[in-house]
């Protein structure tokens, strides 16, 4: 039987020193997970169009109760950073400018998924909730879903809502800003 080669895990501080050595450029698309470099989807016009729909609707109310990141990593843990779709982030006076935020920063996540939603179910929400993230939001377009999760546990979050266009609005965690279903949904 032959052994399998030993596999070379990277923590989040050596995957900054790579960008800053010139090793990940700025255009390169990938997200640090448990170690491993992972390349992410392409991002397609319906999923652009989706995470521009979502930052519309929020922009207007965005400062006070939280700062809004898009496609801004977030570090989970020493071998992990995320790049969410949209993110719901705590107000700091300097807007994160001395480290990323980290998930006690975190008010909600909104993750935007066109071809990847099993993946981001299998593996980013078990994540995101390990971390401790409250609430994530999981847009599921093709389904015409969101999935909201919500109380999170070691290795998935303990609650679970599918909500369809019609549906009841959602509560922005903290606030009491509401969204329909189908102003997140960009049918």
């Amino acid at each position: 039987m032959t052994p399998e080669p030993a596999r070379r895990l990277f923590t989040v501080d050596e995957f900054h020193r790579m960008a800053e050595a010139g090793i990940l450029g700025e255009d390169d698309r990938v997200e640090l997970i448990e170690g491993e470099l992972i390349e992410m989807t392409p991002i397609g016009s319906r999923h652009a169009a989706c995470v521009k729909r979502i930052l519309h609707t929020l922009a207007p109310h965005s400062g006070n109760p939280w700062l809004l990141s898009v496609q801004d990593p977030i570090a989970l843990d020493p071998r992990t950073e995320l790049q969410p779709d949209i993110a719901l982030l705590k107000p700091r006076p300097d807007y994160y400018a001395s480290a990323h935020p980290r998930p006690r920063d975190v008010v909600l996540i909104i993750e935007v998924a066109d071809t990847s939603a099993a993946a981001d179910r299998e593996v980013k929400l078990p994540l995101y909730a390990k971390a401790g993230i409250p609430e994530v939001w999981l847009v599921d377009l093709p389904g015409g879903v969101i999935e909201v999760y919500r109380d999170p546990g070691e290795t998935a979050y303990r609650t679970a809502q599918t909500l369809h266009p019609g549906d009841p609005t959602l509560p922005i965690p903290g606030t009491s800003l509401r969204l329909a279903p189908e102003q997140v949904l960009c049918a």
